[in-house]
């Protein structure tokens, strides 16, 4: 590959990393073809974009980003696929997804190795479960909304009822 082509490339994954909050780097080894073209579906229906490209060519690209992603070039090893999404866990939950189709004895793929999610690094396939968990910020401040009103709508629902409850004494005195 001419050096003015691998130029273009990390240019092109840097500017990628740029417009995406999160991605997570899986390790796709062994898939078969028609494995890969699934999940190639699969991230293409969750707005999931899914790159492979060399390592060291991704390791550029990540040096010139602002963020220090220094701890994640030991997991660029061996073949690394890029999943970019701006959602946090969508990818930790295909991932998750695909390793439920596996049979015995075997090794799920995609598998993850690191992620970049919400500015924080995760190194490891340990956290799978933790990112499938994650709750966006939007869903964060969704949860937080509703923990403000729930109070509110206690208070409202039991003036509401106290006042038909008066409303009925009232009325059967009245009958009376």
């Amino acid at each position: 590959m001419k050096k003015e082509d691998k130029g273009l490339i990390i240019e092109q994954l840097s500017d990628t990393l740029k417009s995406y909050g999160n991605f997570y780097l899986t390790d796709i080894e062994g898939l078969n073809a028609t494995k890969t073209s699934s999940l190639r579906r699969a991230c293409s229906k969750k707005d999931i974009k899914l790159m492979v490209v060399k390592n060291t060519l991704f390791q550029k690209a990540l040096e010139n980003a602002e963020t220090d992603f220094s701890a994640l070039y030991g997991s660029l090893t061996g073949n690394t696929a890029i999943m970019f999404s701006d959602a946090v866990n969508t990818p930790a939950r295909l991932i998750k997804d695909f390793a439920k189709d596996v049979r015995k004895g075997e090794i799920a793929k995609p598998q993850l190795k690191a992620a970049y999610v919400q500015e924080s690094l995760y190194i490891g396939s340990e956290y799978l479960d933790a990112l499938v968990n994650l709750k966006s910020k939007e869903e964060l401040v969704a949860d937080l909304v509703a923990l403000l009103q729930s109070p509110v709508q206690h208070v409202i629902s039991a003036l509401q009822s106290g006042g038909q409850a008066i409303h009925g004494i009232l009325k059967t005195l009245e009958e009376r």
